[in-house]
């Protein structure tokens, strides 16, 4: 098992058949995870797309996750927490935290992801908005949304397996300001492997 530290991103390769699981090892952490097609950077998984396809906006375990070309790219072959995972917000940004009164520079999963896939040498890519594995965003009747704490419990795991050759980026939220990540807003690492 390798380690996605807290506050930061990880890249991985993944081929046809095989699966990447990760961990949720405090049980508190969200991961923004994004997926591309190895072969062409403009093919990427879209929530927009998956939220039509599924009827939902909260993806259950064996549903396929779809790219902007309609086709599956990854799977949801297993996930042992309550299955509260975000379809809707974007990726966390420096605009974000400016937003939230950060006047420096703050971590964020925009920026992992372009790190990330800098790291193995894949192309840089728009930011699509990613499954927010973990995030808890309730919606209400009447279209508001809140900030929630994860209902992850410690150990909790995803597992994605891959339906096309691609990229998966992960990115343990840097998010401090609002209880995403817990009602302490700290940070945790995660954990992750590929499964052959």
């Amino acid at each position: 098992m390798e380690t996605l530290p807290a506050r930061r991103g990880r890249a991985v390769r993944l081929r046809a058949g095989q699966a990447l699981r990760i961990v949720n090892t405090h049980g508190t952490q969200v991961v923004d995870t994004w997926a591309f097609n190895a072969e062409d950077p403009n093919e990427f998984m879209s929530m927009e797309h998956l939220r039509g396809f599924i009827g939902s906006v909260f993806p259950k375990q064996g549903d396929a996750l779809l790219t902007n070309r309609r086709r599956p790219i990854l799977t949801l072959e297993e996930d042992t927490s309550p299955g509260r995972h975000d379809t809707v917000i974007a990726a966390c940004d420096v605009h974000r935290y400016r937003m939230l009164g950060c006047t420096g520079y703050h971590d964020n999963c925009t920026d992992n992801l372009h790190a990330a896939l800098a790291m193995i040498g894949f192309p840089r890519t728009e930011t699509p908005s990613p499954l927010n594995l973990w995030m808890n965003i309730p919606i209400a009747e009447n279209g508001a949304i809140t900030w929630g704490e994860p209902l992850s419990k410690p150990g909790d795991r995803v597992t994605l397996g891959a339906a096309i050759d691609c990229i998966v980026v992960m990115s343990a939220c840097p998010q401090d300001m609002v209880p995403i990540n817990g009602k302490d807003c700290t940070p945790m690492d995660c954990g992750f492997e590929v499964i052959p």
